[in-house]
C-alpha cells in the first residue's frame, strides 16, 4: 500500500474516535477484502458516519478505499481531503462523468465504495437498490464485495438524538464472498441485495437488541419506522428540500 499522508492522518483520527467512544467492533469475513486489484465495495447505509467503519475494514487489508462523495463538497477543507484521499466527486447533473471516473478507478485497481441504497435507511432494513454497483462491476470487470454494518446507526443517524460521547456500543461488520460481475444488471443487483440481506441477518442475530428502542427495526420488536413508513418520511423530506431550494432560487 503506497503511503498517503493525509489518508494516514485521517485513519489515525478515526481510530482515536472509536477508542474514545468505546466502540466494540466485530468483523467477520475480513479475508474477503482483496489485498490488491479493483472491486466494488457495496455497503448498507444506516448512519452518517458508517463510512469510517468502511475505511477501517479497508486498512485492515492494507487498502485505502475510495469513496464516492457529493461534488458540491469539493471545496475548502473537505475538498482538500477529497483530493488527497482520491475520493470520486459525484455531480448529479453530470452523472455520466462521475460514473466513468469510478469505472476507471476500478480498472486501476482501486476499492470503490458504493451505497446501493443511495440514502440512509430510516427503517434500518435494506431499501431498494440502485443499479450503479452492478453496472460498474460489469463494465470494469471486477467483483462486488457485499458488506453490512450493524450498530453504527446508534451513534448518529436520522431522527434519533446523537450519541457521540463514550457509549461502548457494539458494532458488527459482516463481509460476504465476492460476487463475480456476470449476468444482466438487474439480476446481479438482485443477487447483491439478497446476499446483503443474509449478511444483515447474520449481523443482527448475535447483537444485543433493546426491545422497544427506536434504533431497533420494527420487525425485531423495536419502534423504528417500518419500510413503508420510512418511505413516506423520505418523500416528505425530499419535498421539504425541493421547497427550500425553490425558495432560495426565488421560484
Amino acid at each position: 500500500m503506497a503511503r498517503e499522508p493525509v489518508y494516514d492522518v485521517l485513519t489515525g483520527l478515526v481510530r482515536t474516535i472509536f477508542l474514545v467512544q468505546g466502540l466494540r467492533i466485530d468483523i467477520a469475513g475480513q479475508d474477503h477484502i482483496p489485498r490488491s486489484g479493483g472491486a466494488v465495495l457495496a455497503v448498507n447505509h444506516t448512519a452518517y458516519l458508517d463510512f469510517m467503519e468502511v475505511g477501517l475494514v479497508g486498512r485492515k487489508s492494507h487498502r485505502n478505499v475510495r469513496y464516492m462523495m457529493k461534488a458540491e463538497l469539493e471545496h475548502g477543507i473537505v475538498g482538500f481531503l477529497m483530493k488527497h484521499c482520491k475520493a470520486i466527486g459525484v455531480d448529479r447533473t453530470a452523472g455520466a462523468e462521475s460514473y466513468s471516473r469510478a469505472v476507471q478507478a476500478l480498472r486501476d485497481g482501486e476499492l470503490v465504495v458504493v451505497y446501493p441504497e443511495a440514502t440512509i435507511s430510516r427503517s434500518f432494513e435494506l431499501k431498494e437498490f440502485k443499479s450503479g454497483a452492478a453496472r460498474m462491476a460489469i463494465e470494469a470487470e471486477v467483483p462486488i464485495i457485499p458488506l453490512v454494518i450493524w450498530g453504527a446507526h446508534r451513534v448518529w443517524t436520522k431522527d434519533i438524538p446523537k450519541q457521540l460521547g463514550r457509549n461502548n456500543f457494539p458494532i458488527n461488520i459482516r463481509i460476504g464472498d465476492p460476487i463475480p460481475p456476470a449476468g444482466p444488471t438487474d439480476e446481479l443487483t438482485a443477487t447483491l441485495r439478497s446476499r446483503m440481506d443474509d449478511l444483515l441477518t447474520r449481523a443482527q442475530d448475535d447483537y444485543p437488541m433493546d426491545p422497544g428502542a427506536r434504533w431497533v427495526p420494527a420487525r425485531l420488536g423495536g419502534t423504528a419506522p417500518t419500510p413503508a413508513e420510512a418511505a413516506v418520511l423520505e418523500q416528505e423530506e425530499l419535498a421539504r428540500r425541493r421547497a427550500a431550494k425553490a425558495k432560495q432560487s426565488g421560484h
